[in-house]
């Protein structure tokens, strides 16, 4: 089979083709953190909404129960700022690559998407054990950053450490380095497996303060490992 090519529209008027808009002149918005890949919420838009996201770089959409254009984050704050701009192959599905500032959802949550079904269950089955990706504790841990970052919730170290900004996050990581290296000297496992989780942890919130996605590191490494080839 061969790779499909990625098709770059170059122009509003190309995109308003591509776009297959509904009976309703709609088209379903799906956005996602550009950092975390966490999806934040569905929207729709119309032409014109989509128009003013691209010309401004934010996002905006199509209220159907007010029958109103809305700016996202016009009132709360909360813009999504637009990194890149997708639709899916049938033309019927847009995908916005956003940076959030704040929480995504008018409840307050960084997701819209809080609510988690367990199929099995539901079904009267046991849940299938399932072997994990030996690091998907590190997406897990990215998402989990990201919904602090845009929560702020009250005593969370996390929130503390977004508030104080990058100086004291750099502080963090940089006092975390000279712990793994003393846990390394003195050869103790248990003290280097804790001392290099906090670096890894204060690590990643640096990530994520300078707004570089996790997949951007690995895929970083990947293009090292294979210019050794």
């Amino acid at each position: 089979m061969s790779e499909q090519q990625a098709v770059v529209v170059e122009s509003y008027e190309a995109l308003q083709a591509a776009v297959r808009w509904d009976a309703n002149g709609l088209v379903p918005a799906i956005v996602q953190d550009a950092a975390s890949k966490e999806v934040l919420m569905m929207a729709y838009m119309n032409a014109e909404s989509l128009k003013l996201t691209v010309e401004s770089g934010e996002t905006w959409f199509w209220s159907r129960s007010r029958s109103e254009l809305w700016h996202k984050g016009a009132t709360s704050g909360h813009i999504q700022k637009v990194k890149a701009l997708r639709y899916d192959c049938d033309g019927d599905t847009l995908l916005v690559l956003v940076d959030q500032t704040g929480p995504a959802c008018h409840t307050g949550s960084y997701s819209c998407f809080t609510g988690e079904v367990k199929v099995g269950a539901l079904a009267g089955e046991a849940q299938a054990s399932t072997v994990e990706d030996r690091f998907a504790m590190l997406g897990k841990l990215e998402s989990v950053i990201a919904q602090r970052d845009a929560e702020r919730p009250e005593g969370a170290y996390t929130t503390y450490l977004f508030e104080k900004g990058v100086d004291k996050i750099l502080k963090k990581v940089g006092e975390e380095t000279a712990e793994v290296i003393i846990a390394a000297k003195n050869r103790d496992k248990d003290e280097l497996r804790y001392e290099a989780s906090d670096l890894i942890f204060h690590l990643m919130v640096l990530l994520r303060e300078q707004k570089l996605p996790l997949d951007d590191v690995m895929q970083e490494l990947d293009r090292r490992h294979n210019k050794k080839k």
